[in-house]
């Protein structure tokens, strides 16, 4: 399956979600350098100047644009509608297609807009664009077991716990395990139509 040339767009009771656009520098680097400092050990601080030029943006917008077009991720900016704020961002990757039709999600919103529900519009969101926009059958979610705040996003967007995975990711010099969690289109109503085959 191609990825469409159209920009996907969602937009949601607060939120838009949607691809980063070139006139979207002067949000995008003041968005990573207003965080407060890490609020807890899944939190990142402020990127350093050096990584919020227009040459490392525009270069981020390609490397997207590419992922995007092999159908093999997509990165949704998280933008507040009443004042176009970029809050953080969710994403659809790891896109397996043939008789997996399955991706895997992420999500981050930056620590200045925690506690108002974010997390939980902007992911519900991206599993919409999931099922009924990019046609998949299945996605995934990987949390740390003490990740508290996205065990209860993960809970709210009905995402079904499947068990836990063994050293399923090197991070901070080690291999931790990571809770995994799955939903498919059926769990949302989405009766699931297999593409039609390329010639």
């Amino acid at each position: 399956m191609k990825s469409t040339t159209v920009p996907l767009f969602k937009k949601t009771e607060r939120l838009i979600l949607r691809h980063l656009e070139p006139y979207d520098y002067e949000n995008w680097s003041q968005a990573f350098s207003i965080m407060r400092p890490p609020q807890s050990t899944w939190d990142e601080t402020n990127w350093v100047l050096s990584e919020l030029t227009k040459a490392k943006f525009k270069e981020k917008l390609k490397k997207e644009a590419k992922r995007r077009a092999a159908d093999s991720a997509y990165e949704f900016s998280v933008f507040r509608q009443d004042d176009g704020m970029l809050i953080g961002h969710v994403s659809i990757d790891g896109i397996i297609r043939g008789n997996f039709q399955n991706g895997i999600m992420g999500y981050r919103i930056f620590n200045n807009f925690w506690g108002e529900g974010y997390a939980t519009e902007a992911c519900a969101a991206a599993l919409q664009i999931a099922f009924k926009d990019l046609k998949l059958h299945r996605v995934e979610a990987f949390i740390e077991p003490d990740n508290k705040p996205s065990l209860k996003v993960a809970k709210k967007i009905k995402l079904r716990k499947e068990g836990l995975s063994t050293r399923r990711v090197f991070w901070k010099k080690k291999w931790i395990n990571l809770l995994a969690f799955a939903a498919t289109c059926e769990d949302f109503g989405i009766k699931y139509k297999f593409p039609p085959k390329s010639k």
